[in-house]
C-alpha cells in the first residue's frame, strides 16, 4: 500500500509529527474524532493542515440544493486541508470522520511555512504534492460530469491499483488492499450502493475481478483493461 503523504522516499508524516523538530513539539498534539465529527466545516478559519495517524476522513461540501458532494476519502498517512498553505483564508469544504477512531496530528500553517522556508526540498515536495492533488481532483470530477457510471467505476478501479495494488507473484493478477466501505466507493462515485453493487457484480460475472469488502482482484487471464 503506498501512502499518499510520502515523497521519493521521504515520509514526512514522520518528519512532521510529532516531535521532530523540537521547537515545534509544544504546538503538537494529536486530536481525535468518533464516527460523523467534523474536523471543521465550510467557512471556517483556514489555519491548519493536518495528518491523519489513523481512521478515515471525507472531504466534501454542499451544493445550493443541500446535497453532500464528496470530493474525498482520506485514510492513515495522507494529508488535508492544504490550501492553507496556498493563502486560503476560510475553508470552501468540510472535513468529516467516519470511523470512531481516527486520530489527526494537526500542523499550524505558520508551522508549515517556517519548515518550508528552512528547507527547499521540503518546500518542493509539499508544491508537488498539492499540484497532484489538484490534478487528481480535477480528474475525479471531470468523471463525475462527463462519463457514465460503468466508466467511473472501472477508471476508480485503476486509481486503487495505481494507489493501493501490487501483482501478486503466482498469477500476475493485480491485488488492491484499500481501507473503502462501499459506501465510501459509492460516495466518490456519485453513484447509489445498489447500482455499485450491480457493476461489480456485473464485472465478476464476466470474471473480470473478484472482490470481498477489503480486498478487489483484477484478473489478468481476463485481458481486460479497465479504463483506457
Amino acid at each position: 500500500m503506498k501512502s499518499i503523504w510520502v515523497f521519493e522516499d521521504v515520509n514526512l508524516f514522520g518528519l512532521l509529527c510529532p516531535h521532530k523538530f523540537k521547537r515545534y513539539k509544544s504546538c503538537h498534539e494529536f486530536d481525535r474524532y468518533k464516527k460523523s465529527d467534523y474536523i471543521y466545516f465550510e467557512e471556517d478559519a483556514s489555519n491548519k493542515v493536518y495528518l491523519i495517524e489513523k481512521g478515515k476522513v471525507k472531504i466534501g461540501y454542499y451544493s445550493e440544493d443541500g446535497e453532500e458532494i464528496v470530493k474525498s476519502i482520506l485514510s492513515k498517512g495522507e494529508l488535508f486541508g492544504e490550501k492553507s498553505i496556498l493563502g486560503e483564508s476560510k475553508r470552501d469544504e468540510f472535513a468529516q470522520s467516519i470511523d470512531n477512531t481516527t486520530s489527526i496530528c494537526p500542523v499550524s500553517v505558520d508551522t508549515m511555512h517556517d519548515l518550508m522556508r528552512d528547507n527547499k526540498t521540503f518546500s518542493f515536495k509539499v508544491y508537488k504534492f498539492i499540484g497532484l492533488k489538484f490534478k487528481r481532483l480535477e480528474r475525479r470530477l471531470q468523471l463525475l460530469l462527463f462519463k457514465d457510471s460503468k466508466t467511473r467505476l472501472t477508471e476508480f478501479l485503476d486509481e486503487l491499483c495505481s494507489d493501493y495494488g501490487y501483482d501478486c507473484d503466482k498469477t500476475g493478477d493485480h491485488i488492491i488492499h484499500h481501507p473503502y466501505t462501499q459506501k465510501d466507493m459509492a460516495s466518490l462515485l456519485g453513484i447509489s450502493r445498489p447500482t455499485l453493487n450491480t457493476l461489480m457484480n456485473d464485472l465478476k460475472d464476466n470474471k473480470v475481478i473478484d472482490f470481498n469488502r477489503k480486498e478487489i482482484r483484477i484478473f489478468k487471464k481476463s485481458g481486460v483493461v479497465l479504463a483506457s
